[in-house]
């Protein structure tokens, strides 16, 4: 594995980083279900979101400040019931897959969510995306249904399969 750093990323110093993995997992990958790459400005709103929510953007660096991989939460619903429940997802960068980036920066989201006291994440992952699945089951993670053709790209019809990891926390969860 190549020798890194966890770093909470920063708006002025990693979207740009962020945007260009994004982009590449868009024009090339299912991982995304977006058809075009995401302009410079979309950065600002989406940093802010993590901002304003308490959810941080956990990335990986090398030595030299090269952001290798990353991952965030967010909410999975806006309804208050599911306070609790958080959406997640991780991206490597497409020059260092297999090296077990992606394994770290799922632990660190764990630890993050935990600490949060959330008590689910959902991961959202493209029924073909093997590597993810597997990566996601390694940690737990269990698979809770698949919504098959819910997606269009690449001329081709996409299932969305959800995996779920249930978490010890909150300690006293509340129903307000």
């Amino acid at each position: 594995m190549i020798a890194h750093t966890v770093v909470t990323c920063e708006a002025g110093r990693h979207a740009v980083a962020i945007l260009d993995i994004f982009n590449e997992a868009i024009l090339t990958s299912t991982a995304l279900y977006d058809y075009k790459p995401r302009q410079p400005s979309s950065m600002i709103p989406w940093f802010e979101a993590k901002v304003k929510g308490g959810y941080p953007v956990i990335g990986l660096e090398d030595g030299k400040g090269t952001l290798l991989a990353f991952g965030s939460f967010s909410p999975f619903r806006a309804w208050p019931a599911y306070k609790y429940t958080v959406e997640h997802s991780v991206y490597v960068h497409k020059d260092y897959p297999g090296q077990g980036l992606g394994r770290e920066v799922l632990q660190q989201l764990i630890a993050a969510v935990k600490a949060r006291q959330a008590h689910c994440m959902i991961g959202g992952i493209d029924a073909t995306n093997a590597g993810s699945i597997a990566l996601h089951k390694r940690l737990g993670f269990r698979h809770v249904g698949t919504l098959p053709q819910v997606g269009f790209k690449f001329g081709r019809w996409l299932d969305l399969s959800f995996y779920q990891l249930l978490l010890d926390t909150p300690t006293e969860p509340m129903d307000d």
